[in-house]
């Protein structure tokens, strides 16, 4: 692996679009960190995309995940571009939530994109022309009753990463919040739509990942913060 190449870290490396995000920015010329619960995954893409590293972590554990950046530093070096792919949701009526179920999409949600932020953003600052980007959705903008497990840590993630943006973009620090207005195609959600679900309404991961892309390289003089991607066909 090139040590001169620039550094990605993807948190949250799902098999849907956090793999295509390392593939994207592995084959525009970075080594890839990978941040996943599940090390078989990690191994699984590792052992393809030849300039990507998996680091096994569980985002909710504050000192786990903050522990799992500074060897990412230490191993590889200060990213000039950070991911935050993570997600956690309670799929539930209001009255069925457990409190503690719900205040855990916060400690994934918010608190690992602080902490995230904590650990990259200053290194960051020094490098100059590097970005942080939040992937979300249209929880993150309204509440519905089946997104009451949801939407309150997503809106709370969006507000966070607004902040970071005013405070960081002016230091040269490009914080953009990317809105997936649509259900991605993968195989659970699919499985969920059913079979009569129009494909074209199905968001392609890859290109997903080719936005994000996009976002991190755009040139100062036209930076954007919300970014919303959705299909030609999604009602919105």
């Amino acid at each position: 692996m090139n040590s001169e190449k620039p550094v990605a870290v993807v948190a949250g490396v799902g098999s849907g679009t956090g793999e295509a995000l390392v593939r994207r920015f592995a084959e525009g010329g970075y080594r890839v960190a990978m941040i996943a619960r599940k090390a078989e995954r990690l191994e699984r893409i590792a052992g393809d995309v030849a300039s990507s590293v998996g680091y096994p972590c569980d985002m909710a554990d504050v000192d786990a995940f903050r522990e799992t950046l500074s060897l990412i530093k230490q191993q590889m070096g200060p990213p000039r571009v950070a991911i935050m792919n993570g997600a956690r949701a309670v799929r539930e009526r209001y009255e069925k939530i457990d409190p503690v179920e719900f205040e855990s999409t916060f400690r994934v949600n918010v608190t690992a994109l602080l902490v995230l932020a904590q650990e990259v953003c200053p290194d960051m600052v020094e490098m100059g022309d590097c970005a942080l980007l939040v992937t979300g959705n249209t929880g993150a903008w309204r509440g519905k009753p089946h997104f009451t497990g949801f939407a309150p840590s997503k809106s709370a993630q969006r507000i966070l990463a607004e902040a970071l943006a005013r405070d960081l973009g002016p230091q040269g620090v490009h914080v953009a919040y990317i809105t997936i207005d649509a259900a991605i195609d993968i195989w659970w959600v699919r499985e969920r739509r059913g079979p009569d679900y129009p494909q074209d309404m199905f968001a392609k991961p890859a290109d997903i990942a080719g936005e994000c892309f996009h976002v991190a390289h755009q040139p100062k003089s036209t930076w954007s913060f919300n970014v919303e991607l959705r299909p030609y066909n999604e009602n919105w």
